[in-house]
């Protein structure tokens, strides 16, 4: 089993898939690497600063208001992006809270969590107020699930700092000079520096070293005391609670990839290296070992979170084996002849690739899987045709020197905010949002196309890696921030760049998501990159086991699913959750988007046969003869062989306009046959 420890690294300046195991311990496992050493590094700056020396360096979007020190690389794809990016911050949700920062200090709360037929909400709950006095705010540190905002004076000083941090249900502030805090709602002392806040239904509470005023609404704190404030659980009771109420001060990541699971450990750092608080989400919480979370529990838009006392959160999920191929080996000779006859016609339908980053990645990945298919079948014409085709475009895509003179298939590094950028964009990728979308299937096309040819390889290399760097830097990068988007707490990606909304980031295609760690591990296998390997695997197995608890699977025993009436979920933000898309109403689009591109890794959408069938109904009512009609029914055949022999007959039929572009028929009928 290899392993990579992550550590603080920019501070000042549903049904889960079996055999998820989870455990809250008392200190972080695995070895404690120096952050930013170079054992850390997946993808040095001294490997890739060369090839990014030769980019043109062009910020291609427009660039919003920033609230970051100086010196910080720009967090966009993350959680809380909204308190970065914009004119004025935005909520962000911080679960089990609510968080936002207002024009002198900050509000939190705990969302109450509504449940429709068609949503789930659990939006900002600005239930607790703090004035700090502040003229301004800004971040000064951020790490893989905390971050610290500095609150300012108008001459630029700082009077104090409040950290916020996934799965802590905790809001603490930080003295910089002695301040008198105006609190929003009236505490009362519990004893020995614990007071409580009655709002709506919950009960707040505050731990402090601080002086309160005798009508509750005014707290004084020297130069470096800090206040805590928390919601207690109905479940719990306020001294059981306070117990542990110690502010966090970071988080720190350790992952590990090998065998049958991948684990994450994130540590919880308190000043006094004590327990403190920590909320754990049900995808964590399956066959939970000790402590037990006897703390009580809060309501959330992803099921009901449980409340422990501990340093540090680990869990498992089962690993997803990286793929680029289907084995034909068991198809006989019928089902070879007739793949071979529709993948030569695939190949001479072969349309002008496109030259955006999203549809252009598309275009290589379907080219990949066809050659895939020509090796399989010992087709070598139809090999060397589409394998010419293939190498020619990434040989384009990936000249370092091309976008100096054209606007599109071409990539620039943009200087301004840390990341790749490839022309031309689309949908916002110029903003920085979707690029694990796009992103993987350029890794996972050039991973195919290099593994045959070892020429192609080392020239296509120098840019793929930066491809991957973009998405998956590690250990400290001036180039680039670590894990662009990657939410190790919550175990998948977010997909807006700048976050714009008021409901946070969100994510919407969880299987593209899947895409993007199976094409990278795949590139890090192809380009002997052992470190790559281990957190590309570890991220595919989060997001995989993820996507099935949040996504495809949920878990409808779940409180939370009461009154929702679909067996998918197929938009999920910060502070919601939806049954709708970005760009249709359609049901067959609403369970599409969460299996495109069904690669050769996508059988972990496979599980309960009933639920694939229900699931499948809802989407087509029988008919496949709309958008994703294939990847519906690649996705059908995984109910068992039954189900895929009906597949298949249904998709030899299938009219082509309803083929996706990423996508082709022998391709799809290669996957079904497989499963029959």
């Amino acid at each position: 089993m290899t392993r990579s420890t992550q550590t603080t690294l920019l501070r000042t300046s549903g049904l889960l898939a079996a055999g998820v195991i989870v455990s809250l311990v008392a200190a972080c496992s695995g070895p404690g690497t120096t952050a930013g050493s170079p054992s850390t590094h997946v993808l040095s700056d001294s490997s890739i600063g060369s090839t990014i020396a030769k980019l043109p360096h062009k910020t291609v979007g427009e660039v919003p208001v920033t609230r970051l020190a100086h010196g910080l690389v720009p967090p966009t794809n993350r959680w809380f992006s909204g308190l970065v990016f914009g004119e004025h911050p935005l909520p962000v949700f911080p679960l089990p809270l609510s968080f936002g920062l207002t024009d002198s200090g900050f509000t939190f709360g705990l969302p109450e969590v509504t449940t429709t037929a068609n949503t789930i909400t659990g939006g900002n709950a600005p239930s607790v107020t703090i004035d700090a006095g502040a003229s301004a705010s800004e971040i000064t540190g951020y790490d893989d699930a905390s971050v610290t905002i500095a609150h300012k004076t108008g001459s630029g000083s700082t009077l104090g700092s409040t950290v916020i941090a996934e799965g802590s249900p905790l809001v603490s502030f930080t003295a910089a000079k002695k301040v008198t805090l105006t609190l929003g709602q009236k505490f009362s002392s519990a004893g020995k520096g614990v007071y409580s806040a009655k709002v709506g239904k919950t009960t707040y509470g505050m731990r402090t070293t601080g002086s309160l005023s005798k009508d509750g609404t005014a707290l004084s704190l020297v130069d470096g005391a800090t206040a805590v404030w928390f919601p207690v659980p109905s479940d719990s009771t306020l001294s059981e609670v306070a117990a542990s109420a110690l502010p966090v001060t970071g988080v720190t990541l350790d992952y590990s990839s090998g065998g049958s699971t991948a684990s994450t450990t994130l540590a919880y750092a308190t000043a006094k290296a004590e327990n403190t608080l920590i909320a754990t989400l049900p995808h964590q919480q399956k066959s939970m070992t000790t402590p037990p979370c006897t703390l009580g529990s809060y309501p959330s838009i992803y099921g009901t979170m449980k409340l422990c006392a501990g340093k540090s959160l680990s869990w498992t999920s089962p690993t997803v084996g990286a793929s680029d191929t289907i084995d034909l080996g068991s198809l006989d000779a019928a089902k070879k002849a007739e793949l071979t006859a529709s993948l030569a016609q695939d190949v001479t339908k072969t349309a002008a690739l496109p030259a955006d980053t999203y549809f252009g990645g598309k275009a290589l990945y379907r080219l990949a899987n066809l050659l895939m298919l020509a090796d399989q079948l010992g087709d070598t014409a139809s090999a060397k045709t589409v394998g010419a085709k293939l190498s020619d475009a990434l040989r384009e895509w990936t000249d370092p020197t091309r976008c100096k003179s054209n606007t599109e298939r071409c990539f620039v590094y943009d200087p301004k905010m840390k990341g790749i950028v490839g022309l031309a964009a689309s949908f916002g990728s110029d903003q920085f949002n979707d690029h694990n979308f796009h992103y993987g299937y350029f890794l996972y096309a050039a991973s195919v196309a290099a593994a045959h040819d070892s020429k192609l390889r080392t020239e296509i290399t120098p840019v793929m890696n930066l491809l991957a760097a973009d998405l998956a830097s590690s250990g400290g990068s001036k180039y680039f921030p670590d894990r662009r988007g990657f939410d190790a707490y919550a175990g998948h990606s977010w997909a807006s760049g700048y976050s714009p909304f008021a409901d946070g980031n969100n994510l919407e295609s969880s299987s593209e998501a899947v895409n993007a760690w199976n094409g990278l591990a795949l590139w890090a296998s192809v380009s002997d990159n052992s470190r790559l390997k281990t957190e590309a695997s570890w991220m595919l197995a989060s997001e995989a086991a993820s996507a099935r608890a949040y996504w495809t699977d949920v878990d409808t025993s779940d409180p939370v699913y009461a009154n929702y009436t679909h067996s998918v979920v197929a938009l999920n933000w910060g502070g919601k959750r939806d049954y709708s898309t970005w760009f249709s109403a359609d049901a067959n689009a609403k369970l599409g988007i969460q299996l495109i591109p069904m690669s050769p890794a996508s059988g972990y959408l496979g599980g309960d046969p009933k639920r694939i069938a229900k699931s499948v109904s809802e989407a087509t009512s029988g008919d496949y003869n709309k958008q994703f009609g294939d990847y519906l029914l690649m996705y059908a055949a995984l109910g068992g062989a039954d189900q895929a022999k009906t597949a298949l007959a249904t998709a030899k039929g299938l009219p082509e306009k309803f083929i996706d572009d990423g996508n082709s028929r022998s391709y799809m009928l290669a996957w079904i046959m497989t499963r029959d």
